[in-house]
């Protein structure tokens, strides 16, 4: 079943349970409200996780951060190459 308490999801994912916070939509984050969190009914009751989906939104964007660094250090090979 992938949908978990936070401390469970954490654990899980590897994360922390504030990492998985910090990246909701409402944070600044890329994690959607009722696709990958429900929050609670009221304000103590637990956020739950849908870890499959988190789990496929940390590769995607782990995957652009590291394409994205290699499209700059390729740049910077090419720049320095025109330098030198």
């Amino acid at each position: 079943m992938p949908w978990l308490r936070t401390s469970d999801a954490a654990e899980e994912l590897a994360c922390s349970t504030s990492f998985l916070k910090r990246n909701r939509e409402t944070h600044g984050g890329f994690l959607i409200a009722e696709e990958d969190y429900i929050l609670g009914a009221s304000k103590t009751a637990p956020i739950v996780w849908n870890t499959e989906s988190c789990r496929k939104k940390f590769h995607y964007r782990g995957r652009r951060l590291r394409d994205a660094e290699s499209a700059a250090d390729q740049l910077l090979q090419e720049l320095r190459a025109v330098n030198a």
